[in-house]
């Protein structure tokens, strides 16, 4: 029997930690289509692991898209069947080719969620903590060292939609923060959201107000400007829908996915090596 490469089994050496953290641009909704037939890459060989906390939390797998398929609690984040594709492989191969540093991942959100359903207390933000948990445990059996621990957070859509006052989404990103901050996370980067990108498909007149995402747009660049611990790593989705890389009137086709996660990780792998602040 072919016996598996030690390094697709888990690390060749210490790793870091990453929290995909937010909404469904997040969780992943990528898709293929005629026009864009980029499929989500490949992980390079030893660039990325998934640590299912949910579903099997025995072992690690080379990181695969669609990441997290499996990772539904009910009670807490739980979509089935709806993450088709995300940023996360293409944003791991990013980060290790500018730091060969692997990165370990655990999906952790959920498609449709408000910056109040992330606070302390929260079924979301609780199963979050209980799959970083998880994660800790295993690592301390196997061995595993972990050098970093990350958030990657994209989310704000929603709050867009609500018409969440900005200073209200700009508190409770802090609350969040800070929870996360006490649980061992270092540093939370920030994948800014798009413009309104509201097509024919909503089926709302075009008459019809349509919610402005400025306003959170806004926030979350002062957020990244003002805190320490926050730091804004990729801005690609303000320019997807004049590119024809939307799908739908929120999500993207997954090659813009494959962009954003790119982007990102190239900024966030800089800043790991303390090549930006």
């Amino acid at each position: 029997m072919t016996q598996t490469p030690y390094y697709l089994t888990r690390p060749d050496g210490p790793a870091d930690l990453f929290l995909f953290l937010g909404q469904s641009n997040m969780a992943g909704r990528g898709v293929t289509c005629l026009r864009f037939p980029q499929s989500a890459p490949a992980c390079l060989p030893g660039a990325g692991w998934e640590f299912r906390a949910v579903s099997d939390p025995h072992r690690l797998y080379p990181a695969t898209e669609p990441f997290g398929i499996w990772e539904n609690r009910p009670g807490g984040i739980f979509e089935p069947g709806m993450k088709t594709g995300s940023m996360a492989v293409s944003f791991m191969n990013a980060y290790f080719q500018e730091t060969r540093t692997p990165v370990i991942g655990i999906s952790a959100s959920k498609g449709g969620s408000a910056i109040r359903e992330w606070q302390p207390g929260s079924p979301f933000l609780e199963d979050a903590f209980l799959r970083l948990r998880t994660a800790e445990g295993f690592f301390r059996s196997e061995g595993i060292a972990i050098r970093r621990r990350f958030v990657l957070w994209c989310q704000g859509e929603t709050d867009g939609d609500l018409g969440t006052p900005p200073d209200i989404y700009e508190k409770d990103f802090l609350r969040m923060l800070d929870a996360l901050l006490s649980s061992g996370i270092e540093h939370l980067f920030l994948i800014r959201i798009g413009r309104y990108n509201a097509l024919p498909e909503t089926g709302r007149g075009p008459e019809a107000p349509f919610p402005d995402y400025a306003p959170i747009r806004n926030a979350q660049e002062r957020l990244a400007l003002t805190c320490p611990k926050a730091s804004m790593v990729s801005r690609l989705f303000a320019g997807m829908r004049a590119q024809g890389l939307m799908k739908d009137a929120f999500h993207y086709y997954q090659h813009a996915y494959n962009l954003v996660g790119a982007d990102a990780g190239h900024h966030a792998g800089k800043y790991a090596m303390g090549r930006l602040s």
